[in-house]
C-alpha cells in the first residue's frame, strides 16, 4: 500500500509546478477587457519605432448580449500585446468599421436596453478604446438596413458612408486591414 502516498504525491507536485509557472493575465492599456500573458521569451515583436496604421474590419457579433463581443475584446487584446511588445500608445493608430452584425453593439444604452432587455455592455470598452486613441466609425448602409437611427449611437461613435469605403479609404492611406 505505499504505492498511494507516492501517487499522491506526484500529483501534489505536479500541481505545485503548474501553479508556480502559471501567471495572471495583465491589461496594460486597455485595464478592463483583452488581457494577455506576458510573453517574456518572445523573440519575434512588435518594433516599438514603427507608428501601427490599423484598421479593423469588425462584422461579427455574438448571440449572448449581455457580454461584450469577442471581436471587439480582440481589439482590446491587440492593443494590450502591442503595449506588451513596447509599442508607445501613440504609435497606435487604430480605426474600426463595425458593420454587419456586430451593429446592434453600437447602440447607447436605452435603445440597446429596449432591444435586448439588458444593459449594453459594449459601451464601456468603446470608452476605454476611445481613450487608447482608437477612432470608431459605424456602416451607414448596416444602420439604414437595420433602421438604426444615427441619434441613438453610443457616444463617440461616428457614422461612416459604409465599411467598404472606410476599408478601402484606409487602406490606401497606408493602414493594414484586419477582420474580427
Amino acid at each position: 500500500m505505499k504505492l498511494f502516498p507516492k501517487i499522491f504525491l506526484s500529483a501534489l507536485m505536479v500541481c505545485f509546478a503548474y501553479t508556480a509557472n502559471a501567471q495572471d493575465m495583465v491589461n496594460p492599456v486597455i485595464k478592463s477587457y483583452g488581457g494577455i500573458f506576458d510573453a517574456q521569451y518572445a523573440t519575434e515583436k512588435p518594433d516599438p519605432a514603427l507608428e501601427y496604421k490599423i484598421v479593423v474590419d469588425i462584422a461579427t457579433g455574438d448571440a449572448n448580449k449581455g457580454e461584450p463581443f469577442y471581436s471587439l475584446i480582440n481589439v482590446a487584446r491587440m492593443m494590450n500585446l502591442h503595449a506588451m511588445g513596447g509599442v508607445p500608445k501613440e504609435n497606435m493608430k487604430v480605426v474600426l468599421a463595425i458593420h454587419g452584425g456586430a451593429v446592434w453593439s453600437v447602440l447607447d444604452n436605452d435603445a440597446y436596453k429596449q432591444k435586448f432587455n439588458v444593459d449594453n455592455p459594449h459601451i464601456p470598452l468603446f470608452k476605454e478604446l476611445q481613450d487608447a486613441g482608437v477612432k470608431i466609425v459605424v456602416c451607414s448602409q448596416s444602420m439604414r438596413g437595420r433602421s438604426i437611427a444615427p441619434e441613438t449611437l453610443a457616444p463617440g461613435l461616428e457614422t461612416a458612408t459604409s465599411m467598404l469605403t472606410t476599408l478601402t479609404t484606409y487602406q490606401l492611406k497606408g493602414y493594414a486591414a484586419l477582420k474580427f
